[in-house]
């Protein structure tokens, strides 16, 4: 048994080094997910402070009506459909890094579910931060960034997490645009060696062990901030 195992172990993953498909598709997806979180919080942040700010003074309405059109179409369509309107129609016409159309694309997806999630912080302070703000002399945007959108983070960060967990997840598709990630790296291994079993659970593990790792990073941080407030 042990001997079948060493073998077939050695067959995925010593053989012509194809154990680095693994690690370059590890290292393609933790990029593409690192820089699409980061464009999908700056659009969510911006589409959940013009969408509750709308909610509480009817201002920006013109874009408010925006960001509606934008979560309504994000949140309806497949995330690998946006993704193949990115490569083939957005950029179908110039030639562009994968890491780049991924990025974008799984940014512009996850600014959806950021907004909401950040939407739903910011509705839950109590107006009273708001007008202590002003009663401090604090315009708009200094209430917001310097009273509101602190506490509504701290609100909101579990399930902010969630969402990274997710977008980790969801990157599986990048292959669809001849993408190497983590998924692509083992089924490259599985067409060459006839055996799924393997490289799949490889790479199963090593999402599961990402996830963990970025799980128990969070958890301390957000008692920390918990911490902090007493």
């Amino acid at each position: 048994m042990f001997e079948k195992f060493g073998h077939d172990f050695y067959i995925n993953f010593i053989k012509d080094d194809r154990y680095t498909w693994l690690l370059d598709g590890l290292k393609n997806t933790m990029i593409i997910t690192v820089f699409a979180l980061l464009i999908g919080i700056c659009i969510g942040f911006l589409v959940a402070i013009i969408r509750s700010s709308h909610d509480k003074s009817g201002n920006f309405k013109i874009a408010n009506s925006i960001c509606r059109v934008y979560l309504t179409v994000i949140r309806g369509t497949p995330t690998v459909i946006q993704l193949l309107i990115m490569n083939f129609v957005v950029f179908g016409s110039v030639s562009v890094n994968e890491i780049l159309v991924g990025s974008l694309a799984f940014g512009i997806n996850s600014g959806a579910y950021v907004a909401e999630i950040v939407r739903s912080g910011i509705m839950s302070i109590d107006q009273g931060q708001t007008e202590a703000g002003r009663s401090l002399g604090l315009n708009f945007t200094q209430t917001m960034r310097l009273i509101i959108i602190p506490q509504a983070f701290k609100n909101v960060l579990p399930a902010l997490v969630n969402e990274f967990i997710v977008l980790i997840k969801e990157t599986s598709i990048i292959g669809y645009i001849g993408m190497l990630d983590l998924t692509k790296g083992a089924m490259l291994i599985q067409s060459r060696t006839y055996n799924a079993f393997m490289p799949l659970l490889a790479a199963a593990a090593i999402y599961l062990i990402v996830v963990m790792v970025l799980t128990f990073f969070m958890n301390k941080l957000e008692r920390r901030l918990r911490t902090s407030e007493r």
